[in-house]
């Protein structure tokens, strides 16, 4: 089976041309940043190879490729969080995507349990930070939207670490 990605024949092409040639790395997968489409939060950053994203277009749900367990990940197909697509857009080089989506169920789409996989902040200009020490972490988000052990049935796979 061809590809329905056109080839990347020419910057002018790749940065001004109405097809989609997006540019997998070497692995062969381009980085995602999913938010939600009604407030902009960004709720996670991930990749999709090249099944994932022809799936995502063909069905309207976000699919990934789960670079931890080697495989396709319908996002929601366990936990019932599925994400709908309502933009996805390409950067100007075509090597990374924007997706803006609905997430259904409980809203969140961390497997923590918090709505956005970004629940900590760094803070940056901190005058304590030492260089064999560890650097601290600060919750943007005091409560969990559900219960991963509920949803997942245990505790989160040792391999993700």
């Amino acid at each position: 089976m061809s590809s329905p990605f056109a080839a990347r024949t020419s910057v002018e092409a790749v940065e001004e041309g109405m097809l989609l040639a997006p540019k997998f790395d070497a692995h062969g997968l381009i980085p995602v940043v999913t938010t939600d489409a009604a407030t902009g939060e960004v709720l996670m950053h991930a990749y999709m190879n090249e099944v994932a994203l022809l799936k995502t277009l063909e069905t309207g749900e976000a699919h990934y490729y789960s670079r931890s367990r080697q495989q396709l990940w319908h996002k929601g197909a366990t936990s019932g969080l599925v994400q709908t697509v309502q933009q996805l857009l390409i950067d100007d080089d075509q090597d990374c995507l924007l997706m803006k989506v609905k997430v259904f169920g409980s809203g969140a789409s961390c497997h923590v349990g918090y709505r956005s996989c970004f629940y900590r902040q760094i803070s940056p200009g901190d005058e304590g930070v030492e260089v064999n020490r560890p650097i601290a972490l600060t919750f943007t988000e005091k409560t969990k939207t559900f219960d991963p052990a509920t949803v997942y049935g245990g505790a989160p796979n040792p391999t993700q670490l």
